[in-house]
C-alpha cells in the first residue's frame, strides 16, 4: 500500500469516518497494509489519525535546550476546530494512581487529622517521582462520537526514539480493561497515534490490541503495556526499524453506541510510558 503522509490534508475523508463511526454507514475509502486485516473500524479509526495528526500543530522544540528524544512531559490540548465545548484534556491534581502517597486518619470527634497512613495503589507501585500532587490525565468526549472534536494529549520530545519498545498508561478501572465499569477503553480511545519519520501514522487503540495487564489487587487501576510484540500488532505495525517522529493521546469516542460498551466518553490516565520513561504530571491549567 501507497503510505500517506501525515502532511496530506485528508479532512474530507475524515468527515466520512466521523460519521460510519456514528452509524450513518457512509462508504470508506480505504485499503489495508498487506498482509493486515480488512477489519473496517481498525481502518476507519487510521484514517481518522491520518486526518487529524495532519492538521494538530506539531510542538516547536530547541534541540540545544531540549535533546530529541529526551521524553519528559505530556501536554494536553483540546482539538476543537468548531468551538463546540464538548471535549476536554487536563492535568488535574487527585485524580491519579497514588504511588508514596499518604491518607488521612481522623481524631476521635472527626473534627480535625490525627495522623497519616502511607497509601500506595497496587496497580501503580511505581510512578513519575515529579509528580507531587497525585496528578491524572482527564481525557472527556462529551456528546456523539461524529462531533469532529478530540480530547488530546502530546507526547513532548519524543522524536528520534528509536527502537519503540513500549508504551503504556494507568487507567483508572475496576477489573479488566474491557470490563464497561469506569473509564472508557475502545478499540480507538484512549489510543497512541505515533508517526513515523517515513510519514506514516500508526495508532494503538485500548484495546486494539489489548495492552498486557500487569497483575495487581487494585479495584480501582490497571496498568497497561504495549510491548514490542504488540507494537508489531499495531495498525499499521510498528517494527523496531521505525523512528519516532511524533506520538499523540487521542480521545475521541463519545456517549453513544461508537463509543460503547459503556458509552461513557471520558477515561482518566496516569503514568504514560515510553521505553519505561514515565510521565504523571504536567500543566493544571485546565479551562
Amino acid at each position: 500500500m501507497k503510505r500517506v503522509s501525515v502532511r496530506a490534508r485528508r479532512m474530507p475523508i475524515v468527515m466520512a469516518v466521523l460519521l460510519l463511526a456514528a452509524g450513518a454507514g457512509v462508504l470508506l475509502i480505504v485499503h489495508p497494509l498487506a498482509g493486515q486485516t480488512t477489519n473496517p473500524t481498525l481502518q476507519a479509526i487510521w484514517q481518522l489519525s491520518v486526518g487529524l495528526m495532519s492538521v494538530l500543530p506539531e510542538p516547536t522544540l530547541d534541540p540545544l535546550l531540549d535533546p530529541p528524544g529526551n521524553f519528559h512531559a505530556v501536554k494536553p490540548q483540546e482539538f476543537d476546530p468548531a468551538h463546540t465545548y464538548l471535549v476536554q484534556a487536563a492535568w488535574l491534581a487527585g485524580l491519579g494512581c497514588p504511588t508514596n502517597g499518604f491518607i488521612a486518619i481522623p481524631n476521635g470527634s472527626f473534627t480535625g487529622v490525627a495522623g497519616t497512613m502511607p497509601f500506595t495503589d497496587a496497580a501503580c507501585p511505581t510512578g513519575d517521582p515529579n509528580d507531587q500532587h497525585n496528578e491524572g490525565l482527564l481525557l472527556v468526549k462529551t456528546g456523539p462520537t461524529g462531533n469532529f472534536a478530540s480530547a488530546t494529549a502530546e507526547l513532548i520530545n519524543v522524536k528520534g526514539i528509536t527502537p519503540l519498545t513500549e508504551l503504556g498508561f494507568d487507567i483508572r478501572k475496576t477489573g479488566t480493561a474491557d470490563n464497561p465499569a469506569g473509564s472508557h477503553c475502545g478499540a480507538g480511545a484512549p489510543r497512541f497515534n505515533v508517526v513515523t519519520t517515513d510519514g506514516m501514522v500508526h495508532f494503538i487503540g485500548c484495546n486494539s490490541p489489548p495492552g498486557l495487564e500487569i497483575p495487581t489487587a487494585s479495584t480501582g487501576w490497571i496498568r497497561l503495556r504495549w510491548d514490542a510484540t504488540l507494537l508489531a500488532a499495531a495498525f499499521p505495525p510498528i517494527t523496531p526499524l521505525e523512528v519516532v517522529r511524533r506520538i499523540v493521546i487521542v480521545f475521541d469516542e463519545g456517549q453513544d453506541p461508537s463509543g460503547g460498551p459503556d458509552e461513557f466518553g471520558a477515561a482518566i490516565l496516569d503514568n504514560i510510558d515510553v521505553n519505561g520513561i514515565i510521565v504523571g504530571h504536567g500543566a493544571t491549567d485546565a479551562s
